[in-house]
């Protein structure tokens, strides 16, 4: 017998709680590994499809900005439609799309799937949010979580290895094909596992009018704010037209929705619901999670393969184990916090200083760091995710009537995801101009009469010499070498100085989560937002 849900004295599902729990998170589960894999199999579609490697590019962009559209509407989509059905829609258009990506002929129509593909898969997340919500009581809701938890942060960390396995040993297609199965095993289980709550249909039955102004505002806005953040660094930021262009539309379109949601009697996105101090807090700590974990991920790959010389499998491979440190991690934090015993604010903030000294560790990367050290450095560093990623999801709900569950899980998702979109575009930016300064930095001290300087080239040439260059040669060789060194150890000096940075701003997150107030060891769920 499943155990009877405290915030839903009248409903209980009829299926065993973790068996609802598995169904919901296989579709997650293969959403999120998607994202990654395709990364690694990019110069393999450019080849096959015969455009450049920046063009194929959007086969990233177009998906991020069209699940970015519907993550902030999922939770009024659920309300229209049914949970069940909105879910059930989001894999079937997922998984047919996957279909339609794997057989495409050319760039534009698999740019085209994508988009589609996009808007199924941004809608999983938040759907199965809301359904463990409300499918567990509060008390089990650390655990449930934390399953969850563990399909959103170990898929980006196995992508990049499982992407490139498959399209090293068959071919890109595949990356798609793979989701069929998945797809199909979904569906199949949801229809016989996943219902409903009464609450929820007495919502579908109440729906009026449609907010079509909301809408259209929400969907112009963050897919154009979703365009900038992808591309701004590529494009030179606002010395592009088109940047400039799209980050105006997105700013004027984004507060003229808040101004037109905030007064309106049934809004696209409950922005009241930030009143919350719970959620408000959880929302802006979503972000910043999302800022680390998408960011990171970026990160360290891309410092191995640009200073290293590693492959985009090898370099996926250092994030794996950090994936078994998470999958260990998650669900002792789950216990922890469904056990009702250790204030899950402290357990929070003790996540950030782990994650704050595992980022201040990755500073000591150089040039000569070898595979276990790194790989090491990495499982440490996202130790502590696990401790705030579960307390923060629980958190959120606190004082939020169970109607606006499906509000909660897209709005605390979208943060997620921008946070990450955000991260990742601010970090490239502040890599590439922190190198600038670096070389400009380093260039002064190359001095024509540096004996450091004058002995590197001399080695350098009598090396050069050796293997039979002239000395003519073997001098303007050196004179390269010592350039292109000279620009490794700029890069490098950047990748540590983010780092440092990242590792200072989570560490003045410690104290932030003692903003929202400890939920109660057994009371049900308010049927008013509390302030």
């Amino acid at each position: 017998m499943t155990e009877l849900s405290y915030d839903q004295p009248n409903w209980r599902p009829s299926h065993n709680p973790w068996l609802v729990a598995l169904t919901v998170t296989l579709a997650t589960f293969m959403e999120v590994l998607d994202t990654s894999i395709a990364n690694v199999a990019l110069p393999h579609m450019a080849g096959s499809l015969g455009a450049s490697e920046e063009e194929a590019t959007w086969v990233l962009t177009s998906y991020l900005v069209a699940s970015a559209v519907v993550l902030p509407i999922s939770g009024w989509l659920m309300e229209r439609i049914g949970r069940k059905r909105f879910y059930m829609t989001c894999v079937a258009l997922f998984t047919t799309c996957s279909v339609l990506c794997g057989f495409a002929p050319s760039l534009p129509l698999l740019v085209f799937f994508r988009v589609l593909q996009g808007l199924g898969g941004g809608g999983l997340a938040p759907s199965e949010q809301a359904i463990l919500a409300d499918t567990f009581s509060v008390q089990k809701r650390g655990q449930a979580f934390a399953l969850y938890g563990m399909a959103v942060v170990v898929a980006p960390a196995i992508g990049p290895t499982l992407g490139g396995w498959i399209t090293d040993n068959f071919n890109w297609h595949w990356i798609f094909f793979i989701n069929v199965p998945v797809g199909l095993l979904s569906l199949f289980l949801t229809q016989r596992m996943v219902e409903d709550p009464p609450y929820l249909t007495e919502e579908i039955s109440r729906s009026g009018r449609v907010d079509f102004m909301g809408l259209g505002l929400i969907s112009l806005g963050v897919g154009c704010l979703e365009f900038v953040l992808d591309k701004g660094q590529e494009k030179d930021w606002f010395g592009d037209p088109n940047i400039l262009a799209f980050s105006i539309i997105a700013a004027c379109a984004l507060a003229f929705f808040v101004w037109w949601e905030w007064r309106h009697d049934d809004p696209i996105v409950d922005l009241k619901l930030l009143k919350n101090r719970n959620f408000g807090t959880s929302v802006f700590l979503q972000f910043i999670l999302g800022m680390v974990l998408f960011g990171t991920t970026v990160l360290i790959p891309q410092f191995l393969q640009v200073l290293l010389g590693y492959t985009a499998e090898r370099a996926g491979m250092v994030l794996s184990p950090g994936a078994l440190v998470l999958l260990l991690t998650m669900p002792i934090s789950g216990r922890i916090v469904s056990s009702g015993k250790f204030d899950p604010r402290m357990l929070v903030a003790i996540g950030y200083s782990i994650t704050a000294v595992g980022l201040f560790n990755l500073t000591r990367l150089d040039l000569n760091v070898s595979f276990a050290q790194v790989t090491m450095w990495r499982a440490y560093q996202v130790m502590g995710l696990s401790f705030v990623f579960i307390p923060i999801s629980t958190l959120n709900y606190l004082g939020v009537p169970r109607t606006k569950n499906n509000q909660i899980s897209s709005f605390s998702n979208f943060a997620r995801n921008i946070g990450g979109s955000v991260g990742t575009a601010l970090l490239t930016t502040y890599l590439e101009r922190t190198r600038q300064a670096h070389v400009q930095s380093l260039a002064a001290h190359v001095q024509a009469g540096s004996v450091q300087y004058s002995q590197f080239l001399d080695m350098t040439r009598d090396a050069l010499m050796r293997l039979g260059q002239s000395a003519a040669s073997a001098a303007e060789l050196a004179m390269g070498e010592a350039w292109r060194v000279l620009n490794l150890q700029a890069q490098m000096l950047s990748y540590k100085n983010a780092f440092c940075g990242l590792s200072l701003i989570i560490a003045c997150l410690v104290p932030l989560p003692f903003l929202m107030r400890r939920p109660p060891r057994a009371q049900p769920q308010p049927e008013s937002m509390g302030h």
